[in-house]
């Protein structure tokens, strides 16, 4: 592979480990999030602080900079006890314009000027984009094992009788408030990480890396590839981060504009779509079973 291919991959990578933290917060737990961007800057400015400023190892700093990401989770968490839906969603985005306005005028952070991150050694050899890659790819590995995992026990099933209906679960004895915290908390302790390998392998990172318009994307990866499933995000992330680079080839436009691309895209997908083109009820995944099982035979066992 090529530079230039691990170079996309790398980026690709990240964005499917940042639509798989969302996924947890707003696919399976039901919590209107608009900021995930502040939380991978939060995540990303941490951990290179750590290894520029106080010349923490670069494993222990993307340790620590989930940790610290996770804990502003936990505070996101606790406000969103008190907010939901639409007022949850507003105060999310308010959250990202915030950090990206701190982000931009501390000094720690390098101001308006960004942040240079020195890339780390690995058995004596410079971190690039290839190393990023198969780094990023464990832990995306690591991640979804984690979500089949949550998904089967308790903690999943009382997420997803909270999506469901909030009201009901708490009729059962299920502390809401508890869960919904967990979930803003491993969602963005996820981002945080991601952040930390970004900026990392990245070299240089500044405050418009994190702006609401990489939020939308994010948001948008989630919703068109289909939310509350593994497969939606990841390949909803693959799909929007490897097309515009294929269409740039062709055509400026999906460069120039992509945030007004993925905001149509997120509108049209929520109207005539809302499972997404791989969730559930996509009918991509139903055609795809219905094929498979003509041509295994199980159709009529399945009947």
């Amino acid at each position: 592979m090529s530079a230039y291919v691990f170079s996309i991959s790398a980026t690709a990578a990240v964005f499917v480990l940042l639509a798989l933290s969302l996924n947890i917060i707003t696919g399976y737990a039901g919590q209107a999030m608009m900021g995930q961007a502040a939380f991978f800057g939060i995540g990303a400015y941490t951990a290179a602080i750590l290894t520029e400023t106080y010349h923490v190892n670069f494993w222990l700093a993307l340790i620590l900079g989930m940790l610290f990401t996770g804990l502003c989770g936990a505070v996101l968490g606790l406000i969103s006890l008190r907010l939901q839906a639409d007022f949850l969603a507003i105060t999310t985005i308010g959250i990202n314009f915030v950090m990206v306005a701190l982000f931009n005028n501390m000094s720690i952070t390098g101001a308006s000027l960004g942040l240079n991150v020195t890339k780390p050694s690995f058995f004596g050899r410079q971190m690039g984009n290839q190393e990023f890659f198969f780094l990023t790819l464990i832990v995306i590995v690591i991640v979804c094992l984690l979500i089949v995992k949550m998904r089967r026990s308790w903690f999943g099933m009382a997420l997803a009788s909270i999506n469901n209906d909030a009201a009901a679960a708490r009729s059962f004895g299920i502390d809401v408030s508890r869960y919904q915290i967990l979930a803003f908390i491993i969602g963005t302790a996820i981002a945080g990480l991601a952040g930390g390998i970004y900026a990392h392998r990245m070299g240089y990172i500044a405050s418009s890396d994190f702006a609401f318009t990489v939020s939308i994307q994010i948001l948008s990866m989630v919703v068109i590839g289909g939310i509350g499933t593994i497969r939606g995000p990841i390949l909803g992330a693959l799909l929007l981060s490897v097309l515009p680079e294929a269409l740039r080839f062709v055509s400026d436009f999906v460069s120039d504009y992509r945030s007004l691309v993925y905001g149509g895209l997120l509108v049209l997908m929520v109207r005539f779509m809302p499972g997404g083109l791989f969730g559930s009820s996509s009918p991509i995944v139903r055609g795809s079973l219905w094929v498979f099982r003509k041509i295994t035979g199980k159709g009529g066992a399945a009947a």
